[in-house]
Order: C-alpha cells, then sequence, then structure tokens
C-alpha cells in the first residue's frame, strides 16, 4: 500500500471519528429521548388498563346474557363446546361448535421434527413468556362479526356455540340458532364447511335466515389471529421466510416484513390472505373480495417454538336475507408450487384465477423467470428419478455449470487475451512516462487492444450473464419442500442447517452452531478467488495495479463474510454453493491448461495482420470507448484554447 492510500485511509478514519464526535447525543438530548420513551411507556400502560377494563366490562355483558333466558344470544352462549373433523387423504380438519370455526389442521403426508403427523396450528398454542413481545395476546381463531340493527348488539361467533348439522366425513353445517328451536326452525346462521377430495382446498359457506329484522349491514367482519408455529430446526432461517402475504385483486401479490414487526391498512380490496411458514400456509381465499383489510404481524422471541403472532382483519359482502350465501375458501397446506397452481383451478368463482403460486418468492422478475420456467423443470425432472435429494442438487449444478460454461470461457479467454498483451502495454507505458501524456497512452492502449481484437469489458459481460442464475438458486432452493428432512451425507435435514459443532449459549455473528458444508463453502470460494485472481491481467499502471490489489483483497475477505452470512442457512443451498464453486475451479484449472497464451497471441497477431488494412473493423464496446476517448480529446483542446484566448486578452 503507497503513502497516498495510507494517507487517504487515515483521513477517512478522521472525518468518521469526528462525525460520530459531533453527533453524540447532548445530555438535553438524551433527557428528551428518556422523556419520549417513558410517554410511550405511559401511553401503553393506559392502553392496556383501558383493554382490560373493556374486556372485563365484556366479560360482565356475556354473563348477564348466559343468564337470561330471553336474550337472543341465550341458546348460544349456552351450548356445549365439541369438536367435528373433516378428513380425507391428505388432512385432518377440527372445527369447533365453540365460534364455529377450525381449531386445527394435521397434515398427513408430512412429518414434524418428532416424527408426528404435522400440525399446521392448533387453537391451544399460546405464547410463554416473552420479554420483547409483552403485549402479544397467543391466541389462534377466527372469527365473524355481524352487525346488529338499532337496540340489537353485534353478534361475534366467537363467544357462540353452534349445532352440527348434516355432517359427514368431509363437510358440516354448523348451526347458530338464535330461537328456542335448535332443530333449525326460526332464526338462524349456517356455517357450511366442505373438503374437497383428495385436496388442501376447504370451502365455507356462510348463510342467515331470516336475520334481516335482526342485522342490519350488507358487510361481516373477520377477525382472524394465529400463531405461526415453528415447524423446522433453524428458528432464524424459517424466521426470514415467514410472513402475511397478500394478493391485491388487480395486482400482483406482496408481503409485509420477514425481518420486523409490521403494521399495514389497505384501500384495495383483497382476493386472498395468507399466513406463511417457509414450507406451509393458511389461506383464507375471498368468494368474491376482501375489503377494508387490516394486517399485522409482530416477531416471536426465539425459544417458544412460535415464529410470529399475525392478525388480520377484514370484512366481505354478506347477506342477511339469507338470498345468496357468503363464499370463501381455505388452503391449509404445503408451499409446493404444482400444489398450489392446481388448487388455484378450485377457486368457487369459476372466472377467478386465484394464482396462489405466487406466495412463493422466486425473486426479482428475471429471476423469477429463470426459476419459473428453468430450474423448476429441471428440478422436478430431476428429484422425477427417485435419487437422494444430495445427488439430485450435484446434478442439478453439474448441468447449470454445464450451460454457462459457454460464457465462462469466454470470459476467460478475454482475461487471457489482455495477459498476452502486457508486453504490448508495457512498452506503451514506458513510451508516455509523463501524467501530461496519459490520454495519449490511454489512445494508444485502447488502439492496440482494437489492432488485436481484444476488449477490457469481454471478461465482464459473461459473468454478469451468469449473476441472475446465481441469484435465482439463491432464492430457489430454501423453497424447494423436497428437500425437507431429506438426508444427504452428514447432514439430517437438507432444508435446515448441518451443524456439526454446537453449544448453548449463542456468540455474536456465528450463532450456536457451526455448519460444516457453509465452511466447505467458504474455503473452495478462497480456492476459487485464487484462480480467478491469477488470470486476471496486469494493468501495468502502477494506481490500478494498487487498485487491482484491493480489489483482490477484497475478494479474500468475501468467503469471511459469507460464514457469517450462510451459517444459518439450509446445508442444501450451502452444498449447491460448494459444489457450485468447486466445479468453478476445476474449470478455472482445466482452462488455464487448455488454454496457451502463446498460441492466443499468435492468434491475436494473424488476427491483426489480417485486418490491418481495414482499421475501421472493431467491436461496439471498443468503437465507443474510442469516441468517448475522441470527445474527451475535443473537450481538453477546447479548454486548453479558452486557457489561451483568455491569457491573451489579460496580457493586452
Amino acid at each position: 500500500m503507497d503513502k497516498r492510500s495510507i494517507i487517504g485511509y487515515v483521513l477517512i478514519g478522521l472525518v468518521l471519528i469526528g462525525y460520530f464526535t459531533m453527533n453524540q447525543p447532548t445530555a438535553e438530548d438524551l433527557a428528551a429521548e428518556k422523556h419520549r420513551k417513558d410517554s410511550i411507556a405511559l401511553v401503553q400502560q393506559l392502553e392496556k388498563l383501558e383493554k382490560a377494563k373493556k374486556a372485563e366490562a365484556e366479560k360482565a355483558a356475556l354473563e348477564s346474557q348466559r343468564s337470561n333466558p330471553d336474550d337472543l344470544l341465550y341458546n348460544v352462549l349456552n351450548g356445549k363446546d365439541s369438536i367435528v373433523t373433516l378428513s380425507n387423504d391428505k388432512v385432518d380438519i377440527d372445527i369447533s361448535t365453540l365460534g364455529s370455526r377450525v381449531t386445527r389442521v394435521t397434515l398427513k403426508e408430512y412429518k414434524d421434527q418428532n416424527g408426528d403427523n404435522l400440525v399446521l396450528f392448533d387453537s391451544k398454542d399460546k405464547l410463554g413468556s416473552n420479554k420483547s413481545n409483552k403485549e402479544l395476546p397467543g391466541s389462534n381463531s377466527m372469527n365473524f362479526i355481524f352487525e346488529g340493527k338499532q337496540g340489537v348488539k353485534d353478534i361475534n361467533s366467537g363467544t357462540l356455540y353452534s349445532t352440527p348439522v348434516e355432517k359427514s366425513d368431509s363437510s358440516v353445517v354448523m348451526r347458530l340458532c338464535f330461537s328456542q328451536d335448535s332443530t333449525g326452525a326460526g332464526k338462524y346462521i349456517d356455517f357450511k364447511y366442505v373438503l374437497k377430495s383428495d385436496s388442501y382446498m376447504l370451502d365455507l359457506y356462510i348463510k342467515a335466515h331470516d336475520m334481516d329484522d335482526l342485522l342490519s349491514s350488507r358487510e361481516m367482519g373477520i377477525d382472524w389471529k394465529q400463531l405461526l408455529r415453528q415447524h423446522e430446526p433453524g428458528y432464524d432461517f424459517e424466521q426470514r421466510y415467514t410472513n402475511i402475504t397478500y394478493k391485491p385483486t388487480d395486482d400482483d401479490s406482496d408481503y409485509l416484513s420477514e425481518m420486523q414487526s409490521e403494521k399495514e391498512a389497505f384501500t384495495m380490496p383483497m382476493s386472498w390472505i395468507a399466513f406463511k411458514n417457509q414450507f406451509f400456509s393458511c389461506i383464507l381465499i375471498a368468494g368474491e373480495q376482501f375489503n377494508n383489510v387490516e394486517l399485522k404481524s409482530d416477531i416471536v422471541a426465539k425459544g417458544q417454538n412460535i415464529l410470529k403472532d399475525c392478525s388480520a382483519k377484514m370484512s366481505a359482502p354478506f347477506d342477511p336475507s339469507g338470498d345468496a350465501p357468503t363464499a370463501m375458501q381455505f388452503y391449509f397446506g404445503p408451499n409446493k408450487f404444482n400444489t398450489l397452481q392446481e388448487c388455484s383451478t378450485m377457486a368457487i368463482n369459476a372466472d377467478n384465477d386465484l394464482e396462489l403460486e405466487e406466495i412463493i418468492y422466486f425473486g426479482w422478475p428475471i429471476v423469477r423467470w429463470i426459476n419459473r420456467y428453468f430450474i423448476m423443470y429441471l428440478f422436478d425432472g430431476l428429484s422425477s428419478l427417485g435419487l437422494n435429494m444430495g445427488l439430485v442438487l450435484i446434478l442439478l449444478t453439474i448441468i447449470v455449470k454445464a450451460i454457462v460454461y459457454p460464457f465462462t470461457k469466454k470470459s476467460y479467454i478475454s482475461s487471457a487475451k489482455m495477459r498476452a498483451l502486457k508486453p504490448h502495454v508495457d512498452a506503451i507505458n514506458a513510451k508516455y512516462p509523463r501524467k501530461e501524456d496519459a490520454l495519449k497512452k490511454q489512445q494508444e492502449v485502447m488502439g492496440l487492444y482494437t489492432k488485436y481484437g481484444a476488449s477490457p469489458m469481454g471478461g465482464c459481460l459473461p459473468m454478469l450473464i451468469q449473476m441472475p442464475v446465481f441469484i435465482a438458486l439463491f432464492n430457489f432452493v430454501p423453497n424447494a419442500i423436497e428437500l425437507r428432512q431429506q438426508s444427504f451425507l452428514w447432514a439430517n435435514d437438507l432444508s435446515a442447517f448441518d451443524a456439526i459443532i454446537s453449544w448453548e449459549q449463542p456468540i455474536w455473528l456465528i450463532g450456536d452452531h457451526i455448519s460444516l458444508f457453509c465452511l466447505l463453502f467458504c474455503v473452495t470460494q478462497i480456492l476459487n478467488t485464487y484462480y480467478t485472481s491469477k488470470m486476471q491481467p496486469n494493468m501495468g499502471n502502477p494506481e490500478m495495479e494498487q487498485q487491482q490489489k484491493m480489489m483482490r483483497w477484497m475478494m479474500y475477505f468475501m468467503p469471511i463474510m459469507f460464514f457469517f452470512i450462510f451459517n444459518d442457512y439450509s446445508s442444501g443451498l450451502n452444498f449447491y454453493y460448494f459444489v457450485s464453486t468447486l466445479i468453478s475451479v476445476f474449470i478455472f484449472i482445466y482452462l488455464r491448461r487448455a488454454v496457451k497464451e502463446n498460441e492466443l497471441l499468435q492468434k491475436m497477431e494473424a488476427y491483426a495482420e489480417s485486418n490491418k488494412n481495414n482499421p475501421a473493423k472493431k467491436n461496439n464496446m471498443m468503437a465507443r470507448l474510442e469516441a468517448l476517448q475522441e470527445q474527451q480529446k475535443k473537450m481538453l483542446e477546447e479548454q486548453e484554447r479558452l486557457r489561451k484566448e483568455r491569457n491573451a486578452k489579460k496580457n493586452k
């Protein structure tokens, strides 16, 4: 590192120290911040007391109604809590008479970490002690709220008991009877659940009977709360892929932040709302549309087997007269692209394409297209062979590397051309040692590259073309449910980290384990950096060489950063990057031996000889660079002319 670089870094350090020193909060700032925090704490405490008072008042009102035989809700407040289970080959769904709602979903084709059938959620899930989220209520529920006419209180299904009628293995009608005749005569609201055969889709039809004199609104409210369970071993990694995803009626899907608590209200109508884990989702789908949607997602601290506390409030069309039922659907199942796509065709409204597969985030548009129309089909084809998923990842890596190999080779040859021309570049540098001749030197160097058919940018474009594929796999592998609980070598689960060493107390940046595949990936990345740095041409310019040296050290530092970033990531992703990087190392070794720079120089000299009478023949990039240089030269000449004119006028 030269003297000027050292001085520059020292000055940057002094500027940063001065900046942070000058921006240290004063005593007044600290006092104001303390006052602000105390005020917020007081407001939160008052809100908590207000909520407690409101809850007590509601509880007292319910007790009063429960003990009054003349009250409209007397029947439905004094029922019995029982469970009706709907079942098919894929799922068991428990529906409670209390609230007429789904209380538990069990997926039969997937296992939890104990080897039992995976429970997607359970109304008995509660939050324990949680220092960072003391205000979280901790509950799983879906309440339907019907607005009463003047003098009639709103009806909230969450506290009311229904009676199961018309029950079968795949359907049930939960009836809220508001008259003394519980057999169905009089005023009631039916909640009809229908589980589709061999599917994860559950239809719900809510229909009133003779309720138009009690209910006023043409809409009903829906209040949905759920604690999203931790289904996978790695809390931090699964947290990154757990969120609330929503689909506006006339727009693409979007989601709330995974990494922080967030609350948002929407004016546009929604087609569906999903409480999404990494590999499983609960999706509420509108028959028509949901309006006045409010979504809230709170992160739950590690150690409770819960990732997030999610809630969604919305309204849906409702006919109190009962002429038309309110229809909606649930999807309780895996985040598997083909399954979601198939269930999207089962919409109650046949004209509505649900596009449930959008719940799987495959990246930005170009990356998403690569995943959607190439990687996914390739992965599914390899998976269908019945191979171990580790072997599938190896084959996937080899095929991808084979496809991008022509770009890799082109990039290498471009760099080799630059290295072969280094003696000529050194001669030009020696010819123009003065800084004042920098433009002439640059023009002659560019002319040299044009003459021999080389381009300093020739190695960049092929590498850039490969980047979308690299990013596509980064988004694809963590979303591949096929890797879940699949073992390979020492990794018990390719969708989670492979800890070869673990400890109780987490260490800053590292966590509580070391992933071996991550370690191997980082080591091979260092090897890859070593070989790629060997293929970089020496620029011949001391300043450029110094910059190149700094870039090289940064490239060596990147694998260290990768370790801290990827140590928590899935072993499948780290294994893919390890194999991919290892293949890259072998490719560079092969190209280093296969491409002879002296032979390449002979071809370049033959090219220069064959085109010496055709100076206009050059690639587009070189032509643009030369045009820019010519424009820069003219600007400098014009500035010099104006300077001389000004000096001449001053001398007069």
